[in-house]
């Protein structure tokens, strides 16, 4: 009896939990609050899915119970054989038609999203306004572990912060550098593989502006199991008006400026070829140019929400990353600190200088 008591009781905890952490979703990467036609149109079809499933689920418990009460031994005693309807056609064709109804009204909106999402055939048509430009495309690569944002129109490329426009498609063309990734902004779209061996494409719409959230982004995650530091490989979103979107990319075309203030400048010094090489991998410049891309183009880093894609955006963070950078996300790919130091760690007066260079490298205003 006290046993069946403490189950009642964790069962009636575990209801409360649900109902409480069902209103515990963000704007920025709940899927329950969608910020895009693809994700209101997949949100439509879970309300369905939910609404058929607890139809089922209602139905089944009432013949249950009525079961129980009209049929139970202590009201029909034990010898009572209730009226066999074993071989009655009309019962055999109800309860075989009405699933058959049920799945068809979960597979025809099932099926038609699922081709309707996939239709890639616009990419590259030319706008409604005509002015020449086709619709937005933008080539994501992911590599372990950090995301890579290429504008092939426009010339740009940029990393773990992708820039669109909203209310229009913005279509992606999915490849993995490394292993297998997958691309998922909850709260805009479902999830879409990276392969290694083939390019995925599909669309999102944006229906909000970014800045308009807690922490003016919308989170991304990789979704597939990629490695020890798969949990922390995020990206970040920022949604802008058109005209905010063509001024930002604008400024990404520009070439890259020199670095103001003596510690930037040390911090530039320190960065490029003739220091501890981190040109090499790292792009400063909206092009790419000044590097080979093996790691993250850096030049929109001050206008970054994360370090590393997790870490809180800061100056004493940025320096612990780049002074430990297996410390904080095992098995990426960023060389040892002493490899590209001569053999030495980096001193608080280089690792400030070099933290104050790259906080001052951007592009938004």
């Amino acid at each position: 009896m006290i046993k069946g008591l403490k189950k009642w009781r964790l069962f009636a905890l575990m209801t409360a939990l649900v109902v409480f952490l069902a209103g515990c979703g963000r704007a920025e990467i709940s899927t329950l609050i969608p910020a895009g036609k693809v994700a209101q149109d997949q949100f439509n079809l879970l309300i369905l899915s939910t609404i058929v499933m607890a139809f089922v689920i209602i139905v089944v418990t009432i013949i249950f119970i009525l079961a129980i009460v009209k049929f139970r031994r202590s009201k029909l005693g034990d010898d009572l054989i209730p009226e066999q309807v074993e071989g009655s056609a009309k019962l055999e064709f109800l309860w075989t038609s009405i699933p058959i109804v049920l799945l068809l009204i979960l597979a025809v909106p099932t099926v038609y999203s699922t081709f309707d999402l996939a239709d890639v055939s616009s990419m590259d048509v030319q706008a409604e306004e005509g002015d020449g430009m086709t619709n937005l495309t933008v080539n994501v690569t992911a590599k372990l572990y950090w995301w890579e944002f290429e504008y092939p129109e426009q010339g740009i490329v940029t990393a773990q912060e992708l820039v669109v426009p909203t209310n229009e498609r913005v279509y992606f063309n999915l490849i993995a550098a490394d292993v297998k990734h997958s691309f998922w902004i909850p709260s805009i779209g479902g999830k879409l593989d990276a392969n290694p061996e083939n390019v995925n494409t599909f669309y999102l719409e944006f229906d909000q502006e970014s800045a308009e959230l807690e922490d003016g982004v919308f989170y991304g995650k990789c979704a597939e199991l990629c490695g020890p530091s798969h949990a922390l490989m995020d990206f970040k979103v920022k949604s802008l008006e058109r005209a905010d979107f063509d001024a930002w990319v604008a400024a990404m075309q520009e070439e890259a400026t020199p670095a103001e203030g003596a510690l930037a400048q040390e911090g530039e010094q320190l960065f490029g070829a003739d220091g501890a090489g981190c040109i090499a991998c790292h792009a400063v410049s909206g092009s790419g140019a000044g590097g080979v891309m093996q790691g993250p183009n850096v030049a929109t880093f001050g206008d970054r929400n994360r370090v590393a894609g997790f870490m809180e955006h800061n100056e004493e963070n940025l320096k612990k990353w780049i002074a430990d950078p297996q410390q904080y996300k095992p098995g990426n790919l960023m060389p040892d600190p002493e490899a590209l130091n001569d053999g030495k760690p980096f001193t608080e007066q280089e690792l400030d200088a070099l933290a104050a260079y790259l906080m001052s490298l951007s592009v938004e205003e």
